[in-house]
């Protein structure tokens, strides 16, 4: 496969060191596509299937190249961990869990307190997507998109309840109380539920410069436009030591991650469903060290932030957005 650098010196682009903006969004896509194929074993039928999604629109990827300033290169990522970038990719792959998920970067989640790793019933990205370590985070996508992104290579959406069990690093069983009858009351009760553990995070308790939280808005960006606003995000897994207790990185800080939301039983995509509830998102470099916009721990549920079903196609999307999959193992 050709390296970023190969591709771009074939079209005739520079390169900058600290972002892609020489490069079109569609060779961006290209390379991104070639690395799932490498690197996750994604099949020609399934990637067939994740090119008519990115083709909706010409959004998809990895930012607006023109004004997307990427604070780190994955050749930099790759050597503050002291090797190249395919030394990383290789040494990020667990055999013993890409035994249980079948596929590589997949961790199991379970409840360290009562199970093993093998008796799992559901595994999750270790990567936000497109989940290939030292690989910029995909942004830009609806919540709908997500949701057949991850069903277009036998994956789904998580349940918030799956999401926050990745973050604490104890899968729990379902905790939403559709007996209340709307989102706001049942994320009241959750987090007044969960009160005692508003200062765990993925890492423990919080400290500054572990997680990929240091980027910044692009100058001037004006509430969010694509012409404006960069998706100024580092490769998945720059920072080693930012993941939960069960392997999965980056849930705190770089992008934020859509997830469903299932408002009674028949709407959770852990139980099967694929009409799905409403739209939840959590994490992003956004709300960290560089701008405190909201509280965020390991549990918490956010408001209903440009709410809408899942799979509405007016569902959210924005530069510093995007999700990772989790997949039924049995």
């Amino acid at each position: 496969m050709k390296s970023l650098a190969k591709l771009a010196l074939a079209a005739g682009l520079a390169l900058s060191p600290l972002s892609l903006h020489a490069q079109t969004l569609a060779q961006n896509n290209e390379v991104m596509f070639q690395q799932m194929q490498q690197w996750r074993g994604i099949s020609g039928a399934a990637m067939g299937r994740i090119r008519a999604i990115f083709g909706e629109n010409g959004m998809i990827g990895q930012g607006n190249p023109a004004v997307t300033r990427h604070p780190l290169t994955p050749e930099q990522a790759a050597e503050r961990q002291g090797g190249s970038v395919d030394s990383v990719r290789r040494a990020y792959r667990n055999a013993r869990f890409e035994r249980i998920c079948g596929h590589p970067y997949e961790v199991p989640l379970y409840n360290p307190e009562t199970e093993r790793p093998e008796d799992a019933t559901v595994c999750a990205f270790m990567f936000e997507y497109p989940n290939v370590p030292l690989t910029y985070p995909v942004t830009w996508v609806r919540a709908d998109q997500a949701a057949r992104l991850c069903a277009a290579e036998g994956a789904r959406i998580g349940d918030a309840h799956e999401w926050e069990g990745a973050a604490a690093g104890q899968l729990l069983p379902p905790d939403y109380n559709f007996s209340l009858g709307s989102q706001q009351a049942m994320r009241a009760w959750h987090n007044n539920h969960y009160a005692s553990q508003r200062n765990v995070f993925s890492i423990g308790q919080w400290r500054s410069g572990v997680c990929a939280t240091g980027s910044s808005k692009t100058p001037g960006c004006n509430g969010g436009s694509w012409s404006g606003c960069g998706s100024n995000t580092y490769p998945s897994g720059s920072f080693p030591q930012c993941h939960s207790p069960l392997g999965v990185y980056d849930i705190d800080g770089n992008a934020a991650e859509h997830m469903n939301l299932p408002l009674n039983e028949s709407q959770m995509a852990s139980r099967g469903s694929t009409t799905l509830g409403v739209t939840e998102m959590k994490g992003s470099w956004f709300i960290w060290d560089q701008i405190r916009a909201h509280e965020h721990w390991a549990r918490w549920r956010a408001p209903f932030w440009h709410g809408t079903r899942v799979m509405s196609t007016s569902s959210h999307s924005n530069y510093h957005l995007g999700f990772r999959c989790f997949r039924d193992v049995r």
